[in-house]
């Protein structure tokens, strides 16, 4: 028997070790005056660079950079202007590349917005993703989601394999 799952109705804030605040802006606002589906993107954008981007964290080592491949939000509640919000942020699975985020934006205690990001990480010269480093990992585990059952701390990382021949991406036809 599996040990139950934290619901999407029981987000809490304190899960999401990296926060920041920032304000609800009049120009958020769409016709129906709540913030639009579309700012939402921006306020988890605010979240994932301000982690990333600060060199304190040392999270972009010289030659590499971030950029985003994937968002899934899904919105939970009317936000309104004027008001505050806080963005939270957890790291919740490390790939070879790339590393996935949990993040909220919560309004005066309630989760409005969640999202899952994926961020990979590529060599600035060729474009193209390279393996995420040892060190970079180690940078990330402060930043680690908690409240996720069965997970161990490094969250799935796993050695690098071997070099494999590439996969055929063709589209397949059922016979």
């Amino acid at each position: 028997m599996q040990a139950p799952t934290r619901t999407p109705a029981t987000l809490r804030l304190e899960d999401f070790p990296y926060r920041l605040s920032d304000n609800v802006r009049f120009a958020d606002l769409d016709p129906n005056q709540h913030v639009n589906n579309a700012v939402y993107a921006t306020y988890f954008e605010t979240g994932r660079v301000t982690l990333m981007k600060d060199r304190s964290y040392g999270l972009m080592p010289s030659g590499v950079g971030w950029i985003m491949v994937r968002l899934d939000m899904h919105f939970r509640a009317e936000l309104r202007w004027p008001g505050t919000i806080e963005v939270g942020l957890g790291v919740s699975k490390f790939g070879r590349t790339s590393v996935t985020f949990d993040q909220v934006v919560f309004s005066e205690g309630i989760c409005v917005a969640s999202a899952q990001s994926v961020s990979v990480l590529i060599d600035e010269i060729t474009r193209k993703p390279t393996q995420l480093t040892e060190e970079i990992i180690a940078k990330l585990q402060p930043w680690l989601r908690r409240g996720l059952p069965g997970r161990d701390q490094r969250a799935g990382v796993k050695p690098a394999a071997p070099a494999s021949r590439p996969r055929d991406r063709r589209a397949r036809r059922s016979p």
